[in-house]
């Protein structure tokens, strides 16, 4: 008992005052539960600031090296690049190896894609060129946001003219004469994957500047009636001549074929489910995208051929989804971009469903055959 008549459970400690107040022998030492907790947090802050640190600088170092030659990458090399080969077939693409000159327009022999890269200086999103004319939809960098335009160039991929467009640029063709060019962008979205998204192409006659700036605004025949509705949607425009032209519709959750005509501004539906087609160098076939069932939302395309004699449609060899305007090389072959390392890589099948799909070239897309 202590002098205060209260009971005590140990001893007294010597140096320390007794009190009236009982005394356990509980450790003072640790943390309590909100100690621990505010440890466990802190700590889960300074992970997470690493990690984010970390992740920063690695993005820092990736973009960096963009303007850095890679060593295991491309040989690329400066100089002139012409819409008019004198020797021998070319093949023109926009180069997305790292380096100074990636985005630039870049040629190579047709029989040696691997081979060294000509760069020309101009550079683009997408390209395309046919007979001397070239078109090239660019982004103008401001210092609040990116505003595009597509470029009309000269044989010397000289600038003709411009034409400021209202959106992502997508796709862009080159009729074979050279006469008249398209191009689709997108004024919301930015992708085909789901129907969130809005798109405007045009067309533009290059001997008079006769511009079609929408061609939504041109009467639809779908299945042989007269069709109206605002959802509508075209893109992806292939030129047979410089009159007719194909071209994707889409309305009411469904994409079509449609056949155009320029002097007659008419779209007339043709087949279901094609998106993105490129007519065959003998106009006889059209290759596209074509949604599958079955197939994730996110990849839901595979690469078709149609026969527009017959309408039969064939599935070529290629298994991956394709989200690519693919490109006839000749009569027998494609060429379509697939993400590589560095972007994109031309890769290339057969057209009659036979062979096997292989790379034809890293780190390029959006090419052109000339000659």
């Amino acid at each position: 008992m202590t002098g205060t008549g209260t009971p005590r459970t140990d001893p007294p400690q010597s140096g320390t005052p007794q009190t009236g107040t009982p005394h356990t022998d509980t450790p003072q030492t640790g943390l309590t539960g909100i100690g621990r907790r505010l440890v466990i947090l802190l700590v889960a802050v300074l992970l997470l600031g690493s990690v984010g640190t970390g992740a920063v600088l690695y993005a820092a170092h990736r973009s960096g090296l963009r303007d850095e030659q890679q060593a295991d990458g491309p040989a690329v090399r400066t100089g002139s690049v012409s819409l008019r080969p004198t020797s021998g077939r070319r093949l023109l693409v926009r180069n997305l190896a790292w380096g100074p000159h990636r985005d630039e327009i870049a040629g190579v022999p047709a029989d040696d894609p691997t081979g060294p890269r000509t760069v020309s200086g101009v550079k683009c999103l997408r390209f395309h060129a046919a007979a001397g004319t070239g078109i090239c939809l660019q982004a103008v960098h401001g210092a609040l946001r990116d505003t595009y335009r597509a470029v009309v160039l000269d044989a010397r991929l000289h600038e003709l003219r411009h034409f400021a467009v209202p959106g992502i640029p997508t796709r862009a063709r080159v009729s074979p004469s050279g006469h008249l060019v398209a191009w689709t962008v997108f004024v919301s979205g930015d992708s085909y994957a789901g129907t969130d998204f809005s798109t405007r192409t045009t067309i533009v006659d290059t001997r008079t500047w006769t511009v079609d700036d929408n061609l939504e605004t041109f009467r639809v025949v779908k299945d042989g009636h007269a069709h109206h509705a605002a959802d509508t949607n075209i893109w992806g425009v292939t030129f047979a001549d410089d009159r007719r032209f194909y071209a994707t519709l889409a309305t009411g959750g469904k994409t079509y074929l449609v056949r155009g005509d320029v002097t007659d501004r008419t779209l007339t539906t043709v087949h279901g489910n094609v998106e993105c087609p490129s007519l065959s160098p003998d106009g006889t076939r059209i290759a596209y995208k074509k949604r599958v069932k079955g197939a994730s939302p996110d990849a839901p395309w595979r690469l078709y051929v149609l026969d527009l004699r017959t309408m039969k449609e064939s599935p070529t060899a290629e298994s991956r989804t394709i989200d690519d305007q693919a490109l006839w090389a000749d009569d027998h072959t494609l060429v379509y971009a697939l993400p590589g390392d560095y972007g994109s890589d031309l890769w290339t099948v057969p057209a009659d469903g036979g062979g096997t799909a292989r790379r034809l070239m890293d780190s390029a897309v959006a090419p052109a055959y000339l000659g």
